[in-house]
């Protein structure tokens, strides 16, 4: 019998069974696919030499994660590549307002009415960010907080709606670049915690930047499973798990999976029948002729670019969304340009480029026409660059990745309680009613991204039962 059976190989479960191993433990991981990966693959989705990552590419809650950051992922592969600004928000004026390194370039870039406030809502987190991050994402606590203070004192400003937030800033470029970071999660603006947000992703540029991994996302997750592997863990690849007797006999089993995969595998009835999916995102991968031709000299160097252009665009967007179950007719952007930091993308002189639109969960149209009229705006001539593209609306998110049901990357609707009291209301998130069926994906604390977090709190959760029984 096997201590531990881990069923999905993204980056929670791959944690979850190297922590689990670490500790000396006989574990197995089961994985549907050919490969491991989950929300950080890397294919060649368009054209031979053009890599793209199918989901997740910029990974600012990775570098920052204390779960990688503990691992020796190095030893495995994994390099971070830095582009030289993480993030950049272009208006059709040509300037854009940047999210830098370091706090004083950023604070510039929202001109001089609102320098001082960025400067005195961030300064005072950024010294204590490594003992706020842990305690931020052991949230419900699987440990005592490091630094309650500063936890405290980010809960003041965090926990309320993003909406209060904006209202430190006079003009729009800080309003609409903040805005922009909110809605990574495809969260309305207004909702409980939505600050939060902003000042997690603001705070981990100027800690450490929003990198790529070197020769794409992957390398995340192949370090992780070579790690396990060196550890005496198993990985069995093209195995689907439709009921537990499909596994091994083991002393606890640890999903890697979406709540209602999870119920309908361990049978576990309309235990999380309450869980709610959040709206989803239309992507399309484009293999390029050169770089994207930005009018703003910033985007040009970002890894990252938000395209909105202001506050009240995006606010539309996202109400489109979610509270109007429509696409929006201009539609709010994500878009990654690997090529800036890592030139192994693509052959020499192309790149690779993704971009993302948010759509109704479960959407069945075709988003693409205005996902390039807006970039247009903002890079003319764009279209005459393009060699293939490869479009991926819900229906083909889910069959990447069965975690983004109906097409939400984020597994799971990042708004209200359920943003940081994930699958249920519980202070126990990663146990169930069976008493060896554990969750840890991205549907649990402290939720979606790249960081392998929520592999590591459910893990605890396991050690805690199998040391107890």
């Amino acid at each position: 019998m096997l201590d531990a059976v881990v069923v999905g190989a993204g980056p929670n479960g791959l944690t979850a069974a190297v922590e689990l191993a670490r500790r000396g433990l006989s574990v197995a991981v089961f994985e549907a696919k050919d490969t491991v990966g989950g929300g950080a693959r890397t294919e060649e989705l368009t054209l031979p030499g053009f890599r793209h990552d199918p989901c997740s590419a910029a990974h600012p809650l990775g570098i920052n994660s204390p779960a990688f950051r503990a691992l020796p992922l190095e030893r495995y592969g994994l390099r971070w590549a830095h582009p030289e600004l993480p993030m950049a928000h272009p208006f059709p004026d040509g300037t854009a307002a940047v999210l830098s390194r370091s706090v004083g370039e950023t604070a510039a870039s929202f001109g001089p009415r609102d320098a001082g406030a960025y400067r005195r809502l961030i300064d005072p987190l950024l010294p204590h960010w490594d003992d706020l991050v842990r305690d931020f994402m052991a949230l419900p606590r699987t440990a005592l907080p490091r630094d309650p203070v500063t936890l405290a004192r980010f809960g003041l400003v965090g926990l309320p709606p993003s909406t209060l937030l904006l209202r430190r800033f006079r003009d729009e470029k800080a309003r609409a670049l903040l805005s922009g970071l909110v809605a990574h999660v495809i969260a309305p603006l207004g909702g409980f915690a939505t600050s939060a947000i902003g000042l997690v992703f603001a705070l981990a540029a100027h800690a450490r930047g929003w990198p790529v991994a070197r020769g794409g996302s992957q390398a995340i997750s192949d370090a992780l499973a070579g790690h396990l592997k060196d550890l005496g863990g198993a990985i069995h690849t093209d195995y689907e798990v439709k009921r537990l007797d499909d596994l091994p006999p083991a002393r606890a089993y640890v999903f890697d999976t979406s709540p209602s995969a999870l119920a309908r595998i361990a049978g576990l009835g309309r235990y999380y029948d309450r869980f709610r999916y959040g709206a989803a995102v239309f992507k399309v991968d484009y293999a390029l002729d050169g770089p994207v031709p930005w009018t703003a000299p910033e985007a040009r160097s970002a890894g990252t670019v938000q395209v909105g252009p202001y506050g009240s665009d995006i606010r539309r967007a996202l109400r489109a969304v979610s509270q109007e179950d429509r696409a929006p007719d201009v539609p709010f952007l994500i878009t990654v340009q690997p090529g800036v930091a890592d030139p192994t993308r693509a052959p020499a002189g192309k790149h690779t480029f993704w971009a993302y639109g948010h759509v109704p969960n479960g959407w069945d149209g075709d988003l693409t026409d205005a996902i390039e009229r807006q970039l247009e705006r903002f890079a003319p001539g764009f279209r005459d660059l393009v060699l293939a593209r490869a479009t991926a609306g819900p229906r083909e998110l889910v069959a990447r990745n069965a975690n983004y049901v109906g097409g939400d990357i984020a597994a799971g609707a990042a708004s209200g309680l359920q943003l940081l009291l994930r699958p249920k209301l519980s202070l126990s998130p990663y146990t169930t009613p069976h008493p060896a069926v554990f969750i840890c994906s991205s549907s649990s604390p402290p939720g979606p991204g790249v960081h392998g977090m929520s592999g590591h709190n459910a893990a605890k959760a396991v050690w805690r039962r199998l040391r107890a029984s």
